[in-house]
């Protein structure tokens, strides 16, 4: 189900979709990653955004952004249409995040690539950053969890949301939203 501003359709949830194991949505667009490994769009298709590869199958894991759309596949490659492009090369991922103009790739060695709009440092990833378990993107900033439950955040802070609060260190997940940082924190 889906409710809200469907200027683009983003809205219009296919009929007959079933068997779905996660969802995304972008700014304008929707993803829907189904049991068998293939993926769903719809919604507006500006730059291609819903444009889903012929073929695309062994998914894992779909993020979308403004006007893009990502899949984490089986192999740990990444697949990109719309407006981005993957770096070339990437490969050995193990989760991925789509922010407003940016995306992440957490790679298995637990370090973190970055790349897209850099306009406020969303994809400046801090030195030495490494051993983490989970990214998020919001609109123009960056969000890493790391395995000792650590939360490090980089990028636009006009909202305080890369001020992680000091001694936090229970955290076991994250979320960016467009301006603002979730988590949940493990009570002692």
């Amino acid at each position: 189900m889906a409710w809200g501003n469907n200027n683009s359709g983003q809205t219009n949830v296919p009929a007959g979709l079933s068997d779905v194991t996660s969802i995304a949505a972008g700014s304008t667009h929707s993803l829907a990653l189904k049991n068998n490994g293939t993926v769903v769009a719809w919604g507006s298709n500006t730059s291609g955004q819903t444009n889903v590869p012929v073929g695309l199958v062994d998914v894992t894991a779909i993020a979308a952004g403004g006007n893009y759309s990502l899949a984490l596949k089986s192999n740990g490659t990444v697949v990109e249409w719309g407006s981005s492009s993957v770096p070339v090369g990437l490969s050995n991922v193990t989760a991925i995040a789509a922010g407003g103009g940016h995306w992440l790739a957490l790679k298995r060695d637990g370090t973190v690539l970055a790349w897209g709009l850099n306009s406020s440092g969303q994809t400046n990833i801090p030195s030495g950053l490494s051993n983490v378990i989970a990214v998020s993107a919001g609109e123009n900033h960056s969000v890493a969890l790391k395995s000792d439950g650590t939360v490090v955040a980089w990028g636009l802070n006009t909202n305080g949301q890369c001020n992680i609060p000091p001694g936090l260190n229970s955290v076991t997940a994250i979320d960016a939203g467009g301006f603002y940082t979730l988590m949940i924190v493990q009570e002692p």
